[in-house]
C-alpha cells in the first residue's frame, strides 16, 4: 500500500476550488429513467460502502522512455501506486438511477479547467457500461482509511480497476449515460 503523501500526483488542468464536502453534489443523468443529484452523505447512507485494493498507474508511467519520443508529461517511473479506495459501487448509484437500455458508456464530469483554455473541461473520461457496473469500479470518498485527499480527486472520484488513470475522473460531479462511446476531452 503507498501511503497519500508518497502517492503520485498527476493532473490536466486547473485544481478546482472545492467548497466544504457537505455542499458537494453528484449529478446522474443521460440515458436513465431517474435523474437524480446525490450529496456525499446521501451516496454514504443510501448505498452499501466497499473498500477495493488498487492500482493506479497514470497511462504516462515511462513515457520519458517511449521510442519515438511522445507528448505529454514525461514521465519517467513512479507514476504508479497501490492505495485502498473506499466509497460506494458504481453500479448500485446506476442501478438505482434505471439505466436506459440505449446506455452504452459513462461519462465522468469533473469542474477542473484546462490551463490554455479555461473554458474548456481539462479531462472527461468514462467507461463502457460493462466496466461501469462491474463490483470494483466505485465512486471514492476515501483513501487508505482517509477522506479522499483533494489532491488526488476528493471528494469523489472514479475507481476503476484496470484501466488507466485518466478514467479515474478526479473531483467527480457528473456522471452521464451515453448512448454512444463517451467524446469528452
Amino acid at each position: 500500500i503507498t501511503p497519500i503523501d508518497a502517492f503520485f500526483i498527476r493532473n490536466n488542468g486547473h485544481l478546482p476550488e472545492i467548497g466544504e464536502e457537505k455542499d458537494w453534489t453528484l449529478t446522474i443523468d443521460g440515458e436513465v429513467e431517474r435523474p437524480t443529484v446525490w450529496t456525499v452523505a446521501g451516496l454514504r447512507q443510501r448505498f452499501e460502502t466497499v473498500t477495493v485494493t488498487a492500482v493506479l498507474e497514470c497511462a504516462g508511467n515511462g513515457r520519458s522512455q517511449f521510442s519515438p519520443a511522445t507528448d505529454g508529461l514525461q514521465w519517467r517511473l513512479g507514476a504508479v501506486g497501490c492505495a485502498r479506495w473506499t466509497g460506494v459501487r458504481l453500479a448500485d448509484v446506476v442501478e438505482h438511477a434505471g439505466p436506459k437500455p440505449s446506455a452504452v458508456y459513462t461519462g465522468h464530469h469533473g469542474p477542473d479547467r484546462q490551463i490554455v483554455k479555461p473554458e474548456k473541461p481539462a479531462l472527461s473520461r468514462g467507461l463502457p457500461m460493462v466496466k461501469a457496473l462491474a463490483p470494483e469500479t466505485l465512486i471514492a470518498f476515501a483513501m487508505n482509511g482517509e477522506p479522499l485527499p483533494r489532491l488526488h480527486g476528493g471528494p469523489l472520484r472514479i475507481v476503476a480497476p484496470g484501466y488507466p488513470g485518466s478514467a479515474w475522473q478526479k473531483w467527480l460531479d457528473r456522471i452521464s449515460l451515453r448512448p454512444f462511446e463517451h467524446d469528452g476531452e
